[in-house]
């Protein structure tokens, strides 16, 4: 009995002793956060902060999107906001705007459907309102930023459905109201194209181009030969952007440039490049996003060395960098983590933004390639980013 005293009080000695070490180690907590106070983001987003499309796969039907300052030493979360059961997102610097297309159920996972594109405020994060989309028939699929997109001036937004039928559905975001549904048979995704038109990849090779009247009707649509190799070298569906030509890589590696300046897609033409030795078997492009390009026009795709057929959703920890104008391999970056999804900022000195398959961004110097920082628990699934512009 007397050890156990003797124990215990040795035990509350100690504790008293320890108390002063502590209180220095660990300050006193924050005081109360005053409730109901709410904060605004800046008009003007700065060009270092990029959206990303997290997936959340552990829960599909709470999409989100997240808005991350890249170049931030702490705290570079800003915002968050929902996008329900795969969301497609895009924002609209010059309008203030984040516009998403969702689809929800009653029931949660069952029910009546509904989809709609909601309009976020750029600055409070809070929806401003949202258009019904009628039919039922958004595409839901894996996070592909072509399956909405903005055209006439920003004025018009553009969905694209599948039912498997294939259309697009034109939305006035001033007036708040669908103007019309344009079938695409057999063709997919939307790539704005002249004042107010829209283009789309089709499963025979071909692009198609539909040019739309003041209205939102359409009024010619015109296809192109067939210039994307569907059997034996398929393009990747999400291209970069380098001013009006979108550039699209290959399965195997290839590169093909469409002009969407005009009210009809021209191609462009395209060019290969020397690969580097070592590929086991071959190198070759894989992730969720995996080319972008940076404010000067050079390309930045994902690639890894074990390419094959199937691994083009695989990522990577290389990026090659690709001028198109010299149609050259001109240099390449090893990532420090394993990549699926990549994009560059439009910052003075471009940052290169590696997501990573556990949830954190990675983001590089693009002149030296070195890791600047690492950005860890922003999201459960990154797919798709979109730099600020």
């Amino acid at each position: 009995m007397r050890w156990k005293l003797r124990t215990c009080m040795t035990a509350l000695l100690a504790g008293a002793i320890a108390l002063p070490a502590l209180a220095e180690r660990f300050p006193r907590p924050l005081p109360t956060e005053e409730v109901g106070r709410s904060e605004t983001l800046p008009e003007k987003y700065p060009a270092s902060w990029v959206f990303v499309n997290d997936a959340y796969y552990t829960s599909i039907i709470d999409e989100r999107g997240v808005i991350i300052d890249t170049a931030a030493e702490s705290r570079n979360l800003k915002g968050q906001f929902s996008a329900a059961q795969f969301g497609a997102i895009m924002p609209s610097m010059s309008r203030g705007e984040i516009y998403v297309a969702e689809t929800f159920y009653s029931r949660g996972s069952r029910g009546d459907r509904t989809d709609v594109l909601t309009i976020w405020d750029t600055k409070t994060l809070a929806p401003k309102g949202e258009i019904l989309l009628p039919g039922g028939k958004r595409s839901q699929a894996a996070s592909i930023k072509n399956s909405l997109q903005l055209t006439n001036q920003s004025k018009w937004a553009l969905v694209f459905n599948f039912t498997p039928a294939a259309s697009v559905t034109i939305v006035d975001l001033d007036r708040k109201a669908v103007l019309a549904d344009v079938d695409v048979p057999g063709c997919s995704e939307i790539y704005p194209t002249g004042e107010r038109g829209f283009s789309s990849l089709c499963a025979d090779g071909t692009i198609a181009s539909v040019v739309l009247d003041e209205k939102g009707q359409a009024i010619r649509t015109v296809s192109s030969k067939p210039f994307n190799d569907i059997d034996n070298d398929p393009m990747f569906m999400m291209p970069t952007m380098v001013g009006r030509t979108a550039w699209f890589v290959t399965f195997m590696g290839n590169f093909k440039a469409v002009d969407l300046s005009g009210d009809v897609a021209r191609v462009a033409g395209g060019f290969s490049i020397k690969k580097p030795e070592g590929g086991s078997p071959e190198w070759r492009p894989g992730g969720y996003q995996l080319i972008a390009s940076d404010p000067a026009g050079l390309l930045y795709v994902l690639v890894n060395p074990f390419g094959r057929n199937g691994s083009h959703k695989d990522g990577g920890k290389t990026i090659w960098v690709v001028d198109p104008m010299k149609k050259a391999l001109i240099r390449t970056i090893e990532l420090a983590n394993h990549a699926m999804s990549i994009e560059v900022t439009h910052e003075i000195k471009p940052a290169l933004v590696a997501a990573r398959a556990d949830g954190g961004l990675d983001v590089y110097d693009t002149a030296t390639g070195n890791l600047t920082r690492s950005i860890l628990g922003v999201s459960m699934a990154p797919s798709t980013m979109t730099a600020v512009q």
